[in-house]
């Protein structure tokens, strides 16, 4: 009988066999490539031994062949990537030839780290540096990182790196003299850092590498604290601000490398952060290389006690990225293992992971004993050859120890010049777009005229105030705009939110770049911004802040992710390479900040006291006392008075829209870069009594001290900042009383004496001054404000008005709050109160 099929081709049993046999093969190699990397031998030492898998207890020709793909000295954790493109890269990357290595290039990178460290350790035993041996194959990794960026259009490697082995990678990396590096330890000129500096190991570094092929990459060492990770934001922040202003092709020419402890990346929250915002258009940096230099310990703490999962790597799985575990001591295998973990993110624009596993030669700072905690362990290491020895073995080669003879050498010659070093370097160079900034104390000459006209003005209000004709408005959103035209035309007092928009409106249109980011900011937790308008039938987007003028720069106002510390870093890192631009973060609420303290701590407050590094970015805090309770009241003002000195930082609580209109336009406008802290309204943000008539934008600045200019011959003097500061004048027009002054302090540092003094002086009768703020005495700016009040008051008593001392900044009962309210306010009209 027909059956239609006579034309087909006949199934040979060769064919059947191949068939199956090509079956067999995918099926056990895709196996090895979900679980080899359990079985690999990845630690030098084999105390942290493989996991046998039992589904790879396989004993055939295929098995073997996938085990030596898979279970060597490389595990690959990849088969979690949900695209099978970039598996399928990787793939065949892994199962085929490998790359040919310069072993002679790579042996002459670890004699020098490891003789680097070994000089250090006999000239100056007993002193922290944080040695690299046993990760010294970091050094030939990053070597090979940077050839391949730079074969790629890489002109600068920006690196974010902990204490380990920093100052091996500032001298064979950042290719900085070493000699600059013995004067650290030599610390010739303890005078020229008194009060500030920081240790060698946390200091940045610029220099440039030249690679094998002749091209020259810039390198970034980015200056670090000892909170761990947290040179992480900063370094992407940076990265991100490089790449801007590199225009087309950015993610190429600029890469980001951080260099992590393997407990660090594991049990560090600010990393995990990092990470996360990896791929979000506001803050991708096209893909960051991750290095782990992981000895399996912490400061005494074993890996097992370090994280739950078997590698430290394994946070990196909620990723869609590959990790590569690599034994430390295969450099050959590490070496090839940078090269396509390059390769993969210049491909795919994605974060790669590169686990490093070897081992701590010394205690965790040199002065420690390790045998006590790990005496086992360090016996090992005691007789454990350095690394060089061991690649100069393998490797074959014949000239190794006139190799260290030579480098011994440089190294001994470095270390006597070293100690006629007069300064110890900062070991950095700034860019070009720094030249027009300055810091240090703050001068008048630096004033500028931050007011427009009222043409200018009502013609920014206009195109803040329109969207295209076939836009989809919502209903709400257009009598908001209309509103705002109002504003513009003098109709209407200008509210918070329409100041903050004409400010950027009119930076953009002058040629300042803005960018702001934070939870909900584009529509503004306080529903007051709306820099983000949303078509209801399509939900497409338009930006009049990106439609001011023709040739206008770039205003970008991005949604953060659900973090503080990483996204805070991020902003406080690109002001450090966009100083142009008014750089801004907003916290939801003013006390979320604290999230944030290391970033605000170690690089806000401090970065150029440690480091001479300036940065302008600005912090919106929300802070105002409204029955809100604890978590939503309070800034902590406190906090930031407690961190300023010599200038470092502005704290400022504009108390009218006006106000901040002319600070935001001043922080930017001079060429005094520094940190500016706005506890910013939030009842008040469209409250008549803070808003303002817009002749008041065409005022030439920011005024540090509002004066009382409708009380005369006042007998007392209420002296405050923000929100409460309003309701006193409420009260005081309740009571009709025409005898008390009310002054705001708009700038609290550094602290405006000269103008202070004046509107003191404008009521020279009063007998009394009373500082009045919202915070209980143990918080808000009172323990700062009186000794200063007191010097200006002469011999007129100064009081205070506050709530009792408190744990809690303030109370979770709405009707508690309206009680103290109006404590506050009776106490401060009553005579001698206290």
């Amino acid at each position: 009988m027909a059956t239609g099929l006579t034309n087909a081709p006949k199934t040979t049993g060769n064919h059947r066999t191949a068939h199956s046999n090509d079956l067999e093969r995918e099926r056990v190699f895709d196996l090895f490539r979900h679980w080899g990397y359990l079985e690999a031998d990845l630690d030098p030492l084999n105390f942290f031994r493989p996991i046998l898998h039992p589904e790879l207890q396989i004993d055939t020709d295929i098995a073997q062949e996938a085990r030596r793909a898979y279970c060597g000295s490389v595990g690959l954790e990849f088969m979690h990537i949900s695209d099978p493109q970039r598996r399928r890269w990787l793939q065949e990357r892994i199962e085929g030839e490998p790359i040919a290595v310069d072993q002679s290039h790579v042996l002459d990178q670890l004699v020098r780290a490891d003789l680097f460290e070994q000089v250090l350790q006999q000239r100056y035993l007993g002193t922290k540096r944080f040695s690299l041996e046993g990760v010294t194959a970091l050094i030939p990794l990053m070597d090979e990182i940077i050839e391949t960026a730079a074969e790629r259009g890489a002109s600068e490697l920006v690196l974010g790196l902990s204490h380990r082995g920093r100052l091996n990678v500032i001298v064979q990396v950042a290719k900085r003299p070493q000699a600059e590096v013995f004067a650290g330890f030599e610390d010739v000129d303890p005078r020229s850092v008194l009060g500030g500096g920081d240790v060698k190991y946390h200091m940045g570094a610029t220099g440039e590498y030249v690679t094998r092929k002749g091209s020259k990459v810039h390198i970034h060492l980015v200056s670090n604290p000892s909170h761990l990770e947290a040179v992480d934001p900063v370094t992407i922040g940076r990265t991100r601000a490089k790449q801007d202003r590199a225009g087309q092709d950015g993610d190429k020419k600029y890469l980001p490398l951080l260099v992590h402890g393997d407990g660090a990346f594991a049990g560090q929250g600010v990393f995990a952060e990092t990470m996360n915002y990896a791929e979000l258009p506001g803050y991708t940096v096209g893909g960051t290389v991750h290095v782990i230099v992981n000895n399996l310990l912490g400061f005494t703490t074993l890996y097992q006690e370090l994280h739950s999962s078997r590698f430290a790597a394994q946070l990196a799985r909620r990723q869609n990225i590959p990790i590569f575990h690599v034994n430390a001591e295969d450099v050959d295998a590490v070496v090839r293992m940078g090269r396509i973990a390059l390769e993969y993110r210049y491909a795919f624009g994605s974060d790669v992971v590169i686990d490093l596993i070897g081992y701590r030669r010394h205690g965790h700072s040199e002065v420690d004993d390790p045998t006590i905690t790990q005496p086992l362990l360090y016996k090992a290491i005691k007789d454990h050859p350095p690394l060089w020895e061991i690649y100069a073995e393998r490797s074959g080669a014949a000239d190794a120890k006139a190799r260290v003879g030579t480098v011994r050498a440089e190294l001994e010659e470095a270390q006597k010049a070293g100690k006629s070093i007069k300064k110890k370097p900062l070991m950095r160079d700034l860019p070009g777009y720094w030249n027009n900034y300055i810091g240090g104390r703050y001068k008048e000459e630096y004033g500028v005229t931050t007011g427009l006209s009222l043409e200018e003005l009502n013609e920014i209000g206009g195109r803040l105030s329109s969207y295209p004709a076939d836009f989809h408005i919502h209903p709400k959103i257009k009598k908001l705009l209309e509103q705002r035209a109002e504003m513009a035309q003098g109709t209407r007092a200008v509210d918070y939110g329409m100041a903050e928009a004409l400010a950027f409106g009119s930076l953009v249109k002058a040629g300042t770049p803005v960018r702001m980011s934070g939870q909900d900011c584009r529509r503004g937790t306080f529903n007051q911004r709306h820099s983000v308008l949303v078509d209801i039938e399509n939900e497409q987007e338009y930006v009049p802040l990106q439609h001011i003028a023709d040739g206008q720069a770039r205003c970008e106002i991005y949604n953060s992710t659900l973090s503080e510390a990483a996204v805070l870093g991020f902003e406080y890192g690109y002001s450090r390479d966009c100083p142009e631009a008014l750089v801004l973060w907003e916290a939801q609420f003013g006390d979320f900040a604290n999230v944030a303290q290391a970033i605000i701590d170690q690089f806000v407050s401090s970065g150029e006291a440690k480091w001479a590094l300036l940065s302008g970015v600005t912090l919106l805090l929300p802070h105002g006392y409204e029955g809100q309770g604890p978590e939503h009241s309070s800034a902590r003002i406190e906090r930031f008075l407690q961190l300023v000195a010599f200038d470092n930082m502005q704290i400022c609580q504009p108390s009218t829209a006006a106000q901040y209109f002319h600070l935001l336009r001043r922080q930017v406008m001079r060429k005094w870069r520094k940190p500016l802290v706005v506890f910013t309204p939030k009842s008040m943000l469209r409250h008549p009594d803070a808003s303002s008539p817009i002749e008041d934008f065409t005022r030439e600045r920011f005024l540090n001290v509002l004066p009382d200019n409708e009380i005369t011959n006042a007998e007392r003097i209420l002296v405050c900042s923000g929100k409460i500061g309003h309701e006193l004048r409420v009260e005081r027009k309740k009571r009709k009383d025409t005898s008390t002054a009310i002054i705001f302090m708009e700038q609290f540092y550094p602290f405006p004496e000269a103008e202070l003094t004046a509107a003191l002086q404008q009521h020279a009768s009063a007998h009394e001054i009373v500082w009045v703020q919202e915070e209980p005495s143990n918080m808000g700016a009172m323990t700062y404000i009186l000794p200063r009040l007191r010097q200006l008051a002469g011999n007129r008593p100064v009081l205070a008005i506050k709530r009792s001392a408190s744990p809690s900044p303030a109370t979770g009962s709405g009707k508690a709050h309206e009680v103290e309210q109006k404590t506050l306010l009776t106490l401060a009209f009553t005579q001698n109160g206290k």
